[in-house]
């Protein structure tokens, strides 16, 4: 059985910051293979250089899709992201909901004012007595974060 490597530090960070292009196996520009100071692990610098051979050296988009192993609609998506937000644009954005979207004000005040009834009551309860109630189910530590946070509550749509 092969022994997999494991990787080295930079590449943790990139994973870790969000910036670790997925398929860096794809990018086939002369840059890329010949000058260690790309690399094409970094999504960020593969796109900024994607978009700079194309302003700069103008090589269309076609080449600069093929080369930088993307399709043509996201060298536009990118384009626009830099020329909107600059370098930051360039950056993958964070990809599902971005708060407890099932969490209305409804639903915690429910909560609240089982807890405020019964004070010993878990919060394992609590998301059972709301599935009955609102026939939605939640995970327990969002509605304990919910719950704890200082935020105002969303209202229902």
């Amino acid at each position: 059985m092969k022994k997999q490597r494991e990787p080295d530090q930079k590449t943790l960070e990139l994973k870790r910051a969000g910036t670790l292009n997925p398929r860096p196996g794809s990018v086939s520009d002369t840059l890329f293979k010949e000058n260690p100071f790309f690399d094409p692990k970094d999504l960020l610098q593969v796109r900024y250089e994607m978009l700079r051979r194309h302003n700069v050296e103008g090589v269309s988009i076609v080449d600069v899709a093929a080369k930088f192993g993307v399709s043509r609609p996201t060298v536009y998506q990118a384009h626009a992201a830099f020329l909107e937000a600059g370098l930051s644009g360039l950056l993958p954005l964070h990809r599902g909901p971005k708060e407890g979207h099932k969490l209305s004000a409804e639903v915690i005040e429910y909560v609240r004012t089982l807890r405020a009834v019964k004070p010993k009551l878990t919060t394992t309860a609590c998301v059972q007595a709301v599935q009955e109630k609102f026939s939605i189910t939640i995970h327990r530590r969002s509605l304990e974060r919910a719950l704890t946070s200082k935020k105002k509550p969303r209202n229902p749509s």
